[in-house]
């Protein structure tokens, strides 16, 4: 995970380490590169990939938590939340692919919006 989406600690700048983990984080989740439950790494893992102590992580990530962010759930971890936050940024994340996908398909963006509206009246039925 820190290698896809580059988590970098500085150890010699002011900010504290677990503010820049924070920080990282919630920049990732706000341009969504990471989406409504997508899977963060344990604490014990992302701390060690990072150089840091556990309860450093683990305080980035109760930072999170209270932000509404992300959320921790028994089985599957911490995860991204989803929410208002975050629904726009993982819709247009989701647009991007697709406009990328029909550019490659050769299509032209008037084919490409035609498609979205149909897919759009499919589901309202």
């Amino acid at each position: 995970m820190t290698d896809d989406l580059r988590i970098v600690v500085d150890l010699e700048v002011a900010e504290p380490p677990f503010e820049q983990v924070r920080a990282q984080l919630a920049g990732l989740i706000a341009t969504g590169r990471l989406l409504p439950g997508d899977r963060l790494p344990t604490v014990r893992a992302l701390a060690a990939d990072l150089g840091l102590a556990a309860n450093t992580v683990a305080r980035a990530f109760k930072e999170l938590e209270a932000a509404g962010l992300v959320e921790t759930r028994r089985r599957a971890g911490t995860v991204v939340a989803s929410g208002e936050h975050t629904a726009d940024v993982a819709v247009m994340a989701l647009a991007a692919k697709f406009a990328a996908a029909a550019r490659d398909a050769g299509l032209d963006a008037a084919a490409a919006v035609d498609l979205v509206r149909a897919a759009l009246k499919a589901q309202t039925g």
